[in-house]
Order: structure tokens, then C-alpha cells, then sequence
């Protein structure tokens, strides 16, 4: 079969592949040479910023702690304030709704596309009040939604788009990168991700006010951070008459070992990300002409990226729970589920605050009179997310890949249809 760009496998994808190479281990022992003195840093932060910036394609980075904690930057830079709105999709991990959440603003939810999974631009504009500040779109398992639609949108009622592109790297849009097309974008260095520091998050912009914005807020405000200077200097904190603390903000710096780790991993990124795409291939090639297992549409506009390789099981004579335990009991790694919808997620259900000395529903607190946190606010999200099969990626040895491809194979041989 055919790979991306004519290239055949598994001939050419037969190697083995290190996830942690020799560059990883190399850069960490040089910050473990410093002893973490600040007088001897190694400047791996900065060295990991500059380069993660040039390959994405934007101007600026700004390396954080996780994904979460780069999302609440993004929004804090963006300006979204206690009481404003915030649109997004339910069909994604919750961390996406809690970085809302932490900026004190309304997580508001838009549907999404039968097809792709993607949050659907038509649902968005329906969900536009005048309390909405920002759009957050999600790159879903590592396809771009119809992002120009979406800043056509925006750009009409003036709001901010923050791409949340944690499981998408290296896709494209209409030929440009993934995470360069809106005011900022957010990856996730996590470990399941195609590229890792064990943790952390990166927040990417072309604009040098919102990175200073997003770099402050991430150093606990201090007025001498920027875009191009991630450390306080001696000389400032020596100062009794240096003020410190010009804006809110909180401790999201990326530790320099983490950040050493996802240098290395930059170096050799093509080749993990192609390697998942290209685990991918295999799976479809097994799934065939399977009428039941409908895999998610990767529109004409955009290249996937895989981060996993998500179908849907639609035949409902068939049980989601049963398909995957034959599939384990065949010799299968697992199948993960997609997330329940952040909305319908027992912390918005069950009652968590205290709010002058009495609990109240979270799903109450936030709920307006057009978006009631309940089953049917968002019916193909509620339809398509029981469905979704998510099939691992990230195998490095080749051979197991295949050996999970067949599994899938007789997995679906099994059910005789």
C-alpha cells in the first residue's frame, strides 16, 4: 500500500524506532551539569523555545509546565475576564473546559461534524452572544477543524481564536501549519503526545503583546519577563526597590529537564509523527471495505496527523464494550473511548461549590438561558461520542504495529459482516 507522498511500507517503516534518543539523554546531563545553579544555566528553556517556534512557523513560544496551564495563559493573554464566554467543544479531554473554567469565565459549547468530529463552525455562530471574548477550537485526535471558517467568524464579532492543537503536530490546514493560523495556539509536551518533555505545554504567537502577556502570567507577573526572557535576572531580585509583581500570575514555567527532553524530541519529531500516521495507514487497510467501522473524514483541505486513529462503530447490534474485548482477547493492546462530553461530566452535574455558605451544581452556576448544561444540547457530539474507537498510534517497533493491524482484522472477521 501506498504511504504519504508515494512512499511505500512496510518496507521503509520496518525499523525500530527510540522513542528517547541519544540527544534527550544528552541534554539532559547538560542541565544536570549546572547543579540547577542560576548562575550556570544552560539556557535549555530558551534554546527549546526558539527551535519549537521555528518549526511550528510562528514568531514567538512560550514553553509552560502542561497543556492546561498554557491554555489558561493563552486565555488570560486574550483578555477573557470573570463573567465572558468562551466557545468550544464539548467532544474533547475536560482540560480544554477547566482552562475556561480557571480564567473564571462560561464555557460555552458548540456541536460538532458528524465526519470529522470537529467543532462545527455553523454551530459556533449560533452560540456568539455578546459576552463572547474568545473561540477555542480543538485539533481532535490530530485533524485541524475548518479553522478559516471559524476565524471568518471570528474576525467578523471581533473574538480571539486559540487553537488547542495538544494531540496535533506537524498537520496542515490548506497548506499552512497547524497552530499558526489563529491569534495563539496551545500544544501538550504530555507523554501520550507525539512529542513530550514528560510534561509541559507550549503557547505559540505571532503577536509580541500576547506573548509577553502569556509569558508574564506564566512567571507570577514579574515586570522584567518577556517574549524573549523567560528568567529573572540577579540583579533585579537583589534590588529591594524592584517591583516584582506587575499583573496577575502563576508559577507555569517549564522545568529546565523537561525542557531539555522535548528539545531532543524536536530534533527527531518528522519521524515520530510520521510513524503514527503510517501505524494509521495499517489500521485502515485492515478496517477495508468494513461498511460498520466508518473512520473519522479527513476533509480535502487538511492532513492528519494521528496523534490516535479513531472509527466509529456503528452497527448498534454490536457493543462497544464486547468489540473491545475481543479485539483484547485476539491479542489486541485496548481501544480507548472518547471522553464523555465535558458537559455531561459528573463535576458539572453534582453539586461542588460552596457559594455563600451553600453548594450549588456547577452546571447551575454557569448555566444562561440559551445553554442548559443536559442531554440535547449538542446531539451529534451525544451521538457520534458512544461510537468512537480510538486505536493506539505510538508504535515504535514496527512489527507490533502489524501484529495490531491483523488483530484488527480478525477482529472485524469475527463479527461476520
Amino acid at each position: 500500500m501506498a504511504g504519504r507522498e508515494g512512499r511505500w511500507y512496510p518496507a521503509a517503516m520496518k525499523k525500530k524506532i527510540r522513542r528517547i534518543g541519544k540527544a534527550e539523554r544528552r541534554y539532559v546531563e547538560e542541565v544536570l551539569a549546572t547543579d540547577f545553579s542560576n548562575s550556570k544555566n544552560s539556557g535549555i528553556l530558551g534554546r527549546f523555545e526558539k527551535e519549537f517556534a521555528k518549526k511550528v512557523g510562528t514568531k514567538y513560544a512560550v514553553a509552560q509546565v502542561n497543556g492546561t496551564a498554557s491554555l489558561h495563559s493563552a486565555l488570560f493573554a486574550a483578555g477573557v475576564r470573570a463573567g465572558d464566554e468562551v466557545i468550544t467543544t464539548p467532544l474533547t479531554m475536560s482540560a480544554t473546559c477547566m482552562a475556561i473554567l480557571q480564567a473564571d469565565a462560561m464555557p460555552v459549547f458548540a456541536d460538532v461534524v458528524e465526519g470529522t468530529f470537529q467543532i462545527d463552525p455553523a454551530s459556533i455562530e449560533k452560540c456568539i452572544t455578546p459576552r463572547t471574548k474568545a473561540i477555542m477550537p480543538v485539533a481532535l485526535y490530530g485533524l485541524s477543524p475548518d479553522i478559516g471558517k471559524i476565524m471568518a467568524i471570528a474576525k467578523k464579532h471581533n473574538l480571539v481564536v486559540i487553537e488547542d492543537d495538544a494531540q496535533c503536530y506537524l498537520a496542515k490546514y490548506k497548506g499552512r501549519m497547524v497552530g499558526t493560523i489563529g491569534q495563539m495556539s496551545s500544544f501538550s509536551l504530555q507523554s501520550t503526545k507525539h512529542m513530550t518533555g514528560g510534561e509541559g505545554g507550549v503557547v505559540c504567537t505571532n503577536d509580541p503583546k500576547l506573548a509577553d502577556a502569556v509569558r508574564r502570567f506564566g512567571g507570577l507577573g514579574y515586570a522584567s519577563l518577556s517574549r524573549a526572557k523567560g528568567i529573572v535576572k540577579k540583579d533585579d531580585i537583589q534590588n529591594p526597590n524592584y517591583n516584582r509583581h506587575v499583573q496577575m500570575g502563576f508559577n507555569y514555567r517549564m522545568p529546565e529537564l523537561c525542557a531539555a527532553v522535548a528539545l531532543g524530541q524536536l530534533e527527531h519529531l518528522d519521524e515520530l509523527a510520521d510513524r503514527r500516521i503510517d501505524v494509521a495507514e495499517l489500521f485502515m487497510e485492515a478496517i477495508g471495505d468494513c461498511s460498520w467501522l466508518k473512520v473519522q473524514e479527513t476533509p480535502a483541505y487538511a492532513t492528519h496527523s494521528y496523534w490516535a486513529f479513531p472509527v466509529r462503530l456503528v452497527d448498534p447490534s454490536i457493543e462497544w464494550v464486547l468489540f473491545r474485548k475481543k479485539f483484547m482477547e485476539l491479542g489486541g493492546d485496548g481501544i480507548y473511548a472518547t471522553w464523555k462530553l465535558s458537559y455531561l461530566e459528573p463535576m458539572f452535574q453534582k453539586p461542588t461549590r460552596n457559594l455563600g455558605g451553600k453548594e450549588k451544581v456547577l452546571g447551575e452556576i454557569y448555566k444562561h438561558k440559551h445553554q442548559p448544561w443536559q442531554i440535547g444540547l449538542c446531539p451529534v457530539a451525544e451521538k457520534i461520542q458512544p461510537q468512537i474507537l480510538a486505536f493506539k498510534t505510538n508504535y515504535w517497533d514496527w512489527a507490533r504495529a502489524e501484529r495490531q493491524a491483523k488483530i484488527l482484522k480478525n477482529t472485524i472477521a469475527f463479527y461476520g459482516k
